[in-house]
């Protein structure tokens, strides 16, 4: 009579972990395509934003009107990325020779964020901030799946709509109004550089009333954007 092997409890409890990881990371995909044909009607960051109001004793107000691509200003979507991510285009999600210059400016003591477009969808869309390997690593799994089920068109139209552009504005549409009283689709090639210029702190810089800071690295960005080019987002916008 053969003896049938007896699998260790710690073994067999390593498996079943594994394999209900497996599985749950496999299920993301499904709000991840989810996503890529229905708007999101809020983000995880912008419930954040509110629970962190109301545990403050506020209630935040905010702003924010969706709009396809196609009404938005091809000078906004160029403004932000050139301002946030030149390689948008180009890239899977990562941008390896950006976070290469980010690590090396790290070990001579400056700090630098290297994520992309792609990045700070899966970031914003659906998880928390802060920088937990826990939470970085879930942002490089959504991200993965990001680029695999989206074309970047829906990429870049959800990052447009999604960003905090000043204290409770979100997406460019709400953005525009606020500072200049059109909606996005009129944002001139003046104007849009000045709104992706608030975005390393929205909530202390200011497109409608720029400091020297926000208009210096607003002409930073219309440089990058006259280097580009106008067609450069061509394959993204067609």
């Amino acid at each position: 009579m053969t003896r049938r092997r007896r699998v260790a409890p710690r073994r067999s409890f390593r498996r079943l972990a594994g394999r209900a990881l497996a599985a749950a990371l496999l299920a993301s995909a499904g709000p991840v395509l989810c996503a890529r044909f229905v708007d999101p009607p809020t983000s995880a960051y912008i419930v954040a934003c509110r629970l962190g109001a109301l545990r403050g004793g506020e209630l935040l107000h905010v702003e924010r009107e969706w709009v396809d691509l196609p009404e938005i200003s091809r000078f906004a979507a160029l403004a932000v990325v050139a301002a946030e991510d030149q390689r948008f285009p180009v890239h899977h999600g990562f941008d390896f020779a950006e976070i290469g210059e980010a690590l090396e400016e790290r070990g001579n003591g400056r700090l630098r964020g290297a994520s992309t477009i792609s990045q700070q969808v899966a970031k914003n869309l659906f998880l928390w901030q802060g920088r937990s390997f826990v939470r970085k690593g879930l942002e490089a799994w959504l991200t993965l799946w990001i680029e695999l089920l989206w074309p970047k068109r829906r990429i870049l139209e959800v990052y447009l709509n999604l960003a905090e552009l000043g204290p409770g504005v979100f997406g460019v549409e709400a953005a525009s109004h606020r500072s200049f009283g059109k909606p996005a689709a009129h944002i001139d090639a003046g104007e849009a550089p000045l709104l992706s210029a608030v975005l390393p702190n929205p909530v202390r810089y200011r497109a409608d009333a720029p400091s020297s800071y926000v208009r210096q690295r607003a002409a930073r960005i219309r440089r990058e954007m006259d280097r580009l080019g106008p067609g450069y987002l061509e394959r993204v916008l067609r």
